[in-house]
């Protein structure tokens, strides 16, 4: 197993590097298992979304699946990942804002904690009116 940084996933996914582009395509294709943490995941998301790439929540779902697709590409938790990315899908924008796939990460991310753990989980506490649509969140 490796791992990468993000930006490594990103010349991968983007091709807009030729030189760094064909070097972060030749390690991820010829590694039988890549590993992008929660972190890089997120970091790369941001950067895409940001204002250089502009890229909206439809092209955010179709990147997050295009990795789930990839089969040497692997999470810290592709279960939690996977429901982070259904829980994003599926939310519905609020007054103020739509939710962040990296929101939706947080709280899946701690419900399986607690899970693992056999804690009982109260909520994650946010500010944020549209994570606190997702089960498990609550406002505070």
């Amino acid at each position: 197993m490796i791992a990468i940084d993000t930006n490594v996933l990103l010349r991968y996914l983007l091709d807009d590097d030729k030189q760094q582009s064909k070097r972060a395509a030749k390690l991820i294709d010829e590694s039988e298992t890549v590993l992008i943490t929660d972190i890089v995941l997120v970091e790369t998301l941001w950067t895409l979304k940001g204002k250089k790439y502009k890229l909206g929540k439809d092209g955010l779902i179709k990147v997050l699946n295009s990795l789930f697709e990839e089969p040497n590409l692997c999470f810290e938790d592709d279960q939690t990942v996977w429901r982070a990315l259904s829980d994003f899908r599926k939310a519905k924008p609020t007054r103020r804002k739509a939710l962040d796939f990296p929101d939706a990460l947080i709280i899946n991310k701690a419900k399986y904690h607690a899970e693992s753990t056999n804690q009982s989980m109260d909520g994650v506490y946010s500010f944020d009116m549209a994570a606190q649509q997702l089960p498990g969140a609550k406002k505070l």
